[in-house]
């Protein structure tokens, strides 16, 4: 009688633990009910508000395929609240967000927190940059090499005032407009420029940075003026910061051309497109648009609008659509345990009026196979 009945209940015990076996195995295949990305630009004007717009772009596409995705935005007053983003990271671990998502103020400002975010098991994409973060993990890198994005411009600059290309005066070279305008193909028109033709290419002009001192800023004058220094005829008369703010861009070129009669400056190159529209509509206040050029690094809708006008002559694309598109992407891959390439490069390109359409409105972004995405996480679970 005891044996029997231990058998039955045996036999009842194991039923029941192969059902809630399968129950479980089920509830286990089941996607998340919500991923939550905390997405960090350093400011939400021009630029990051592109940045922003694909980031929901991407997170509504999403949605469409049954997986509920929320981007979760906040961003310092301006580029220089440097302890303000720190601030921001640490609510966004404190709410245990599935991914964070950052582009950094500056690099060593938000590395701490970062650190902090690997403690605690949150996956973290930066964008705008490439270059890896010491002694952090980071599980992607979406951008580019912010030294490479300038010295793209200053093959731009350089080909508008003499040198061979698509702009301005020197000889004209047959291109597709679709061809990839980067710094590959700049490099390869101008490698076998004699030294006689680059002296004949001339031109005075300022420069406009970021925060001086700053990572990106320091790149990116460092790869502008490793192109410029090729051309003992493109002369710069100074360079001041901006913090990468349109009134100070303003106040940037206000300056250089009261230092800088008529006649004595041709160009003013901005390191960002916030600062290069200011420096166009300084220009333009003074009535030397038809003497001082401007080129800058970005693209926005509006900086493109600006291009196909003639007001800015030609600036380098760094894919903030894509930042946003593949950054949710990515971050949706990584919330659903998925891996992602740890560097995915924009490739800069000039961006100037022949080739401006192909950008803004529609810029070209592959379609992301949310259905793919969910089978594979099950598939792995």
């Amino acid at each position: 009688m005891f044996t029997a009945s231990w058998r039955g209940s045996a036999v009842g015990i194991m039923a029941l633990v192969l059902v809630l076996f399968l129950i479980g195995g089920q509830a286990a295949a089941q996607l998340p009910d919500r991923i939550v990305i905390g997405w960090s630009p350093p400011d939400i004007t021009g630029v990051f508000k592109t940045a922003t717009d694909f980031f929901e772009a991407a997170a509504r596409d999403a949605r469409e395929h049954g997986l509920n995705v929320e981007v979760l935005t906040r961003s310092p007053a301006t580029h220089v609240a440097f302890a303000d983003q720190v601030a921001i990271l640490e609510d966004f671990i404190q709410r245990r967000v599935d991914v964070i998502a950052v582009s950094p103020t500056e690099v060593e400002i938000i590395r701490p927190a970062i650190l902090e975010a690997n403690r605690a098991g949150i996956p973290v994409i930066v964008v705008n940059l490439l270059e890896p973060i010491e002694g952090v993990e980071v599980a992607s890198y979406i951008g580019f090499d912010n030294a490479v994005a300038a010295a793209v411009t200053a093959y731009s600059l350089v080909d508008y005032f003499g040198g061979p290309g698509v702009l301005g005066t020197g000889p004209r070279l047959d291109v597709d407009v679709e061809t990839y305008l980067d710094l590959d193909w700049w490099e390869n028109v101008y490698r076998n420029l004699s030294a006689s033709d680059k002296e004949n290419i001339r031109a005075r002009g300022a420069i406009i940075e970021g925060i001086a001192g700053g990572f990106f800023s320091t790149a990116r004058l460092n790869g502008f003026n490793s192109v410029i220094s090729q051309f003992p005829g493109i002369e710069i008369v100074g360079v001041l910061p901006a913090d990468w703010n349109r009134e100070k861009g303003i106040r940037a070129a206000e300056d250089f051309l009261s230092a800088n009669p008529p006649g004595a400056l041709d160009f003013i190159w901005a390191a960002s497109n916030e600062m290069g529209l200011g420096a166009m509509l300084a220009v333009e206040a003074a009535n030397r648009q038809d003497e001082v050029k401007i080129f800058t690094n970005d693209v926005t809708p509006e900086s493109v609008a600006r291009i196909r006008e003639g007001r800015l002559v030609a600036e380098t694309w760094h894919g903030f659509p894509e930042w946003g598109w593949y950054g949710t992407q990515f971050a949706v891959r990584l919330a659903l345990g998925l891996d992602v390439p740890q560097f995915f490069d924009i490739r800069p390109r000039t961006v100037h009026a022949a080739n401006a359409h192909l950008f803004y409105p529609e810029p070209a972004l592959e379609p992301i196979d949310w259905e793919a995405i969910k089978a594979e996480a099950l598939a792995k679970w």
